[in-house]
């Protein structure tokens, strides 16, 4: 199986959860994959634990997409600067260099941070290869919107 070479930034699909474009580190010293998430709650749906949650794939945009997904686990994660966290964690497909497979991703609020996605070593695994000096190289950037007059 050939391997992607991606950059340290990219852009990605989620087309699983309607998300066709969104920018992510690429981030080998993270384990676990995280999303930006918010008005995040567990449910019960016909006897299915599930979470649902909003997103704004887009930074600067106001675009929502809210979803509804089967949950996981829930994973207790450190971050960066040593706090522990218990998070939703979900499975689905992640598309990225023409090839799609699924991944683990946990859900959190990322508002402070310049990445809506954080993709770590545990998702990259088998399929990637991370050249530290580029960025985009297997994704574009979606059309500026026309502004409506």
């Amino acid at each position: 199986m050939s391997k992607i070479i991606v950059g340290w930034r990219e852009w990605l699909a989620l087309p699983e959860l309607g998300i066709s474009h969104i920018k992510a580190k690429v981030d080998t010293g993270a384990r676990t994959s995280a999303l930006h998430t918010f008005d995040l709650e567990t449910l019960d749906i016909d006897g299915v634990r599930s979470v649902r949650f909003s997103i704004h794939p887009l930074q600067r945009e106001p675009d929502v997409v809210q979803c509804v997904f089967p949950l996981l686990d829930e994973r207790q994660v450190t971050d960066s600067g040593g706090h522990s966290e218990l998070r939703p964690v979900i499975k689905t497909d992640l598309l990225m260099g023409g090839k799609r497979w699924p991944i683990e991703i946990t859900l959190t609020n990322r508002e402070n941070m310049k990445f809506r996605m954080l993709l770590g070593r545990t998702a990259l695994r088998g399929h990637m290869l991370v050249d530290s000096q580029v960025s985009y190289l297997v994704g574009k950037r979606p059309q500026a919107r026309k502004s409506q007059a």
